[in-house]
């Protein structure tokens, strides 16, 4: 059911040049990099046996595995602070898509990824190979052709990854895959959301919630019975058959008193410890509901900066909560009166801030301007570029922020790019999407020009 292209297309668009880039769950890889626990039997690796180890567990008075494990956990959090700087960029031909607004890795080198023409495919980035999924289509056909200009804003993986949602051929509906054959399973096109879907959660293996532009958030369970045969039924003609399923329970966001008319849910995160999900809706709310088989409200909180509030992403081991908005990404813990963190400030050019995603204690910033950013929630801080060192010295901070600049994707050289933009040879692309694959240390960043009006694609694998 699936298309191949090869990625490597020639095209007269501007010059790519080769240099230096999730989703949670929230374009975030959910892997830590640990394999499965050793059987009782089998020998230690060497790997745990080296002094260096053995060294360091005894200067800080641990004993045993217990301080081993303790010190690679050390080691776990200094490889993420150390690794963004040492991350190099190779761009990623996508042809003439425009505008990747989600992505999510499915394994070591495939990435499945949404486009503003809506277009739903998967990247191969050892390969650059493209293969584009068929949309599903609604029961009632002919609803999604009003739909034009939205395109496909989530995709996210159940805890399983047996199961991936993202949007149908119509924006409004919530379509489920199956992993790892990317085999249509349902569709929820019946009394759900009347307007495009903008977020995505999974609450567990077989219950996700989608959040709309109508204002709404959609709870969805999916039987175990419709995939119990692992494979999709299919039609005496060959063609994929799915069912077509309606929401557990729908949400309204209540209408604030400033902005009654904008309150269009915009992202999603869910805490598994917890068991709650929370929402930021384009009025400058933050919604907090306990997600048990019904949705259950608990609050809204007026967020600090409330322009442009895009992405949201939750971090389990802080109980925290990050809001991105058009110049600062603010933090919010639901149980505390008084927030303790300060938000902070990301002007870059006034592009605003795109995508967020945590690991441990940092926290990755795409910004509209082609940039991303790491900041420390531990220290408060950016994280500093290191300055070159000397021959008998460590390489220290040199107090500038780091900052990897994205390349120049492609750009369609339209008539609005001419009449508009002055032909500008060089525009910065808007970070919508980036994702982990910690295991390895690979970070993949997508997305393409900021205004609304303007065609093209940037994508890149950084490692």
């Amino acid at each position: 059911t699936a298309q191949q292209q090869t990625g490597s297309r020639k095209r007269k668009a501007p010059a790519v040049e080769a240099g230096a880039g999730s989703s949670s769950s929230q374009g975030l890889a959910a892997a830590d990099g640990e394999g499965p626990l050793l059987p009782k039997k089998q020998k230690r690796p060497a790997t745990r046996r080296r002094l260096v180890h053995y060294l360091k567990g005894r200067e800080v008075g641990a004993r045993g595995p217990a301080g081993l494990q303790g010190f690679e956990g050390e080691l776990r959090g200094y490889a993420v602070q150390r690794l963004p700087e040492l991350l190099t960029e190779r761009q990623l031909d996508l042809g003439t898509l425009n505008k990747v607004f989600a992505s999510q890795w499915l394994n070591a080198r495939q990435v499945v990824c949404g486009t503003k023409c809506n277009t739903l495919f998967v990247v191969d980035v050892q390969s650059g190979h493209i293969t584009r999924i068929p949309l599903m289509r609604d029961k009632e056909a002919g609803l999604a052709q009003a739909q034009q200009g939205c395109g496909i804003h989530a995709i996210e993986l159940n805890p399983s990854k047996t199961l991936l949602a993202t949007g149908g051929e119509n924006p409004n509906s919530l379509a489920i895959y199956q992993l790892p054959t990317l085999d249509p399973l349902c569709l929820g096109d019946r009394h759900g959301h009347k307007d495009w879907i903008f977020a995505v959660a999974w609450l567990s293996d077989t219950v996700a919630v989608s959040g709309s532009r109508d204002g709404t958030v959609a709870l969805w369970r999916m039987d175990p019975d419709m995939f119990n045969g692992s494979i999709a039924w299919h039609s005496e003609v060959g063609l994929p058959v799915y069912a077509h399923i309606r929401p557990k329970d729908v949400e309204a966001i209540p209408r604030a008193s400033t902005n009654p008319s904008n309150r269009k849910v915009r992202a999603l995160a869910f805490s598994g410890k917890n068991q709650e999900l929370g929402a930021v809706s384009l009025d400058g709310y933050f919604h907090l509901w306990k997600a048990r088989s019904t949705l259950s409200r608990l609050l809204s909180i007026r967020l600090p900066y409330c322009r442009e509030n895009v992405c949201l992403t939750y971090c389990d081991e802080l109980s925290l909560y990050a809001v991105g908005s058009q110049s600062h990404v603010s933090f919010l813990d639901p149980r505390q009166r008084q927030q303790n963190i300060r938000p902070l400030c990301s002007r870059e050019g006034g592009t605003g801030v795109r995508s967020l995603s945590f690991y441990q204690h940092i926290i990755t910033v795409g910004t509209g301007h082609g940039s991303l950013l790491f900041y420390d929630i531990r220290a408060q801080k950016f994280l500093e570029e290191r300055a070159s060192a000397s021959l008998d010295s460590m390489p220290g901070p040199a107090g500038r922020k780091l900052k990897l600049a994205c390349g120049r994707g492609w750009l369609n050289q339209d008539d609005v790019w001419v009449n508009y933009f002055g032909g500008m040879e060089e525009f910065p692309n808007a970070l919508y999407t980036h994702c982990y694959n910690w295991p390895e240390m690979k970070l993949f960043v997508a997305g393409g020009p900021l205004p609304s009006g303007l065609h093209g694609n940037y994508a890149g694998l950084w490692s």
